[in-house]
């Protein structure tokens, strides 16, 4: 059975190489951290989508099921999972978010 949702997350995904599924948009975070996450993409000179899943609780459901992951915000890089807030800040401190944007071709600052 399709799900629409999961659906659309799919298009995302194969549509923009580095997608934040955040609460709040990339100029006006709703939650600290996802505001984090946005920060952390900005200072690698990320080009990213961020998709306010506050607007669409359907949505705000489905990406956690379709991860099997409980929070939010969400990375997804060429439509791979890349983790939320603490593992993003995490990597980016220790140069595996560099490396992983680089290995998948995401052009950084």
């Amino acid at each position: 059975m399709s799900n629409p949702v999961f659906e659309r997350i799919k298009q995302d995904l194969t549509e923009n190489d580095v997608v934040l599924y955040m609460k709040g948009t990339p100029m006006f975070p709703q939650c600290g951290f996802s505001a984090a996450v946005v920060q952390v993409l900005t200072d690698h000179g990320v080009k990213f989508k961020g998709i306010d899943i506050l607007v669409d609780p359907s949505l705000r459901d489905g990406i956690k099921q379709f991860t099997n992951w409980p929070t939010l915000p969400q990375l997804y890089v060429k439509g791979e999972f890349v983790g939320g807030c603490d593992i993003v800040r995490e990597m980016a401190g220790n140069g595996e978010l560099k490396a992983l944007l680089a290995d998948k071709g995401v052009a950084t600052a």
